[in-house]
């Protein structure tokens, strides 16, 4: 079977992020969106980990799923109120920020980290909690080398593993061009092996990182990272073959055989928030070309500009030309229904005319992702004349963006 993931979320208790996100809304979200597995997130805080044991259960797959076999769910939505069937499953996630010196620099990398039971994430807890805060936080920030990050997974449960989180962002990434590295083996050493997937994040696609031989070996995989339920699937996963706990690590593992990654649905990387160079501050972004041409220094206030993932990926690519290698899978890129609705009516995602009109889709069809991809776009013509030209150009990627930058998102175009 195929199914749809998640793998990298937040809780209520994350700095900056929606206070409705609690177990159950994650889970309504996720149905609304199509998802059928998401992380729990936030495993290593102990209020959120005493939420997931009060209302979530393990399964023999490795999953959990909530108690008493709750079929139903309402999600915490103004003026939707559509019953939602609970399809929805979790795996055990937490992010950790990892900020420590090494090699003379000081390193400032997230992780992402994946257990097989709830004994698994205690005993894990104890030990991370012995090194840092983890109530300050549902993503900790520890002064803890990922590498000893990962031994410590591998030494607390042999089927956990770590996945480097949004590899190419800045200021806390694997790569991070402000506090990262230029390989995997000068971050995790002797360990390097025990790395096996990556996610990519929202500022670069896979064919980006298909300029990297380095890379050819791992898994690239595509999350939402969300703060918010409805951010949920903003980029997720397709896999095939046993939905299980070990299914899902064989297809991240060795992604060959029945347990596969088919695909991954990306957001355009332009729309990311750190796509190009460029000063929030100074309102100014520039190509590869120019800033080469700036010698990396911001023409209004001469500092040095925020490297974006694009110059990043350029400067430590071998190759001219992306070549996909038999671990990759293909990528579709695509636009929340949301960003869409905002376009059609020249007005901010949050405006009231877009939220109408989206919960309005909501109550009517089975889940955001049937609406961006499977239902025919004369369903849509009842809705508002302009939406199935909106989806026809989405669905045949005709679109303009302008670009993302040092912490501004992009803004696409249609029509």
């Amino acid at each position: 079977m195929n199914y749809h993931a998640d793998l990298h979320l937040h809780s209520h208790l994350s700095r900056a992020t929606s206070k409705k996100l609690t177990l159950h809304n994650i889970a309504a979200w996720a149905s609304i969106k199509g998802m059928h597995l998401v992380g729990t997130s936030d495993f290593t805080h102990p209020k959120w980990l005493t939420s997931i044991e009060e209302h979530l259960t393990e399964t023999e797959n490795g999953f959990l799923t909530f108690k008493n076999n709750m079929q139903n769910l309402q999600a915490e939505i103004p003026n939707y109120n559509k019953t939602l069937q609970n399809k929805t499953q979790f795996i055990l996630q937490t992010e950790i920020s990892s900020i420590y010196k090494k090699n003379d620099r000081v390193r400032k990398i997230h992780s992402l980290v994946y257990l097989s039971s709830i004994e698994a994430v205690k005993k894990f807890n104890a030990k991370l909690a012995k090194i840092g805060n983890l109530q300050a936080d549902g993503r900790p920030i520890l002064g803890l080398d990922v590498k000893e990050l990962l031994r410590m997974v591998l030494e607390t449960d042999e089927k956990g593993f770590l996945i480097p989180a949004h590899i190419w962002t800045p200021w806390f990434a694997l790569f991070g061009e402000k506090s990262g590295f230029d390989s995997l083996s000068e971050c995790f050493e002797d360990l390097s092996d025990e790395i096996f997937a990556v996610e990519t994040g929202l500022s670069t696609s896979p064919s980006m990182n298909w300029t990297l031989s380095a890379l050819d070996n791992l898994t690239l995989i595509a999350n939402s990272d969300a703060h918010s339920g409805e951010k949920i699937a903003r980029e997720y996963n397709v896999f095939s073959g046993e939905f299980s706990y070990l299914g899902l690590r064989d297809a991240l593992k060795n992604n060959v055989g029945e347990n596969k990654l088919v695909k991954t649905c990306e957001s355009y990387p332009e729309l990311g928030k750190y796509f190009l160079c460029g000063h929030r501050n100074c309102g100014i972004s520039l190509s590869p070309q120019e800033v080469v041409k700036e010698n990396f220094i911001c023409p209004v206030c001469g500092k040095a500009l925020t490297m974006g993932t694009q110059n990043r990926i350029y400067a430590l690519a071998d190759r001219d030309k992306p070549i996909q290698s038999a671990k990759h899978a293909p990528y579709t890129s695509f636009v929340p229904l949301k960003e869409l609705l905002a376009e059609i009516f020249q007005v901010g995602i949050g405006s009231k005319k877009v939220h109408t009109l989206y919960i309005s889709l909501l109550q009517k069809f089975p889940s955001e992702n049937a609406i961006l991809f499977d239902i025919p776009l004369k369903e849509f013509e009842v809705f508002h004349e302009k939406l199935p030209l909106a989806l026809k150009d989405m669905r045949e990627k005709k679109i303009r963006i302008t670009e993302g930058y040092d912490g501004v998102f992009g803004k696409i175009h249609l029509f």
